[in-house]
């Protein structure tokens, strides 16, 4: 996820502070992955550096001074080159779990125990995720359903490997 972009995006509503910036961020999109707030001021000031913000205001209290940024031309244009620019699907051709799987055939352990192991716990966790999607609402159902299919997928590939260990110890073993 580009931090960046998504901070450019929440300032389309209007300027907002660093603190409620990162308040919106987390509400949004990071339930499971809250931004700290150095992470937030650090993109601020680089966001302002290239251009894509400006300091609306200065609020002197306190502590130490509140600016409020407020997005530019140039950084709603960067936003909507972003939205129109399809993501990379992830293939995930270097997979640690199937690192571990010939690891345990080559050095003769119980790859299947590997395998087991694996679908106990991407079972235990589809069970977490369902039950944070019923109790969720939608924007939490959209992203558990994310996961949820690619946890699918996984467990296929697990069955399949599962039935080709025997093949897959003759290949690797050669």
């Amino acid at each position: 996820m580009s931090i960046g972009h998504t901070l450019l995006g929440l300032l389309e509503s209007g300027p907002r502070h660093g603190y409620d910036l990162k308040r919106a961020f987390d509400e949004k999109f990071g339930h499971d992955r809250p931004l700290h707030y150095g992470q937030v001021y650090s993109t601020m000031s680089r966001l302002l550096k290239n251009g894509l913000v400006e300091v609306d205001g200065i609020e002197v209290g306190d502590g130490p001074e509140r600016k409020r940024y407020a997005i530019t031309e140039a950084g709603i244009s960067d936003v909507e080159r972003w939205l129109a620019m399809p993501e990379q699907p992830e293939p995930y051709l270097q997979s640690t779990l199937y690192t571990k799987v010939v690891l345990a055939l080559l050095t003769r352990r119980n790859a299947a125990e590997i395998l087991d192991t694996q679908r106990a716990e991407h079972l235990r966790s589809m069970r977490i995720l369902t039950d944070r999607k019923r109790k969720g609402d939608l924007a939490d159902q959209l992203i558990c359903d994310h996961a949820l299919f690619h946890l699918e997928a996984d467990l296929r590939w697990l069955e399949l490997t599962a039935t080709r260990l025997d093949k897959l110890r003759e290949a690797v073993t050669r």
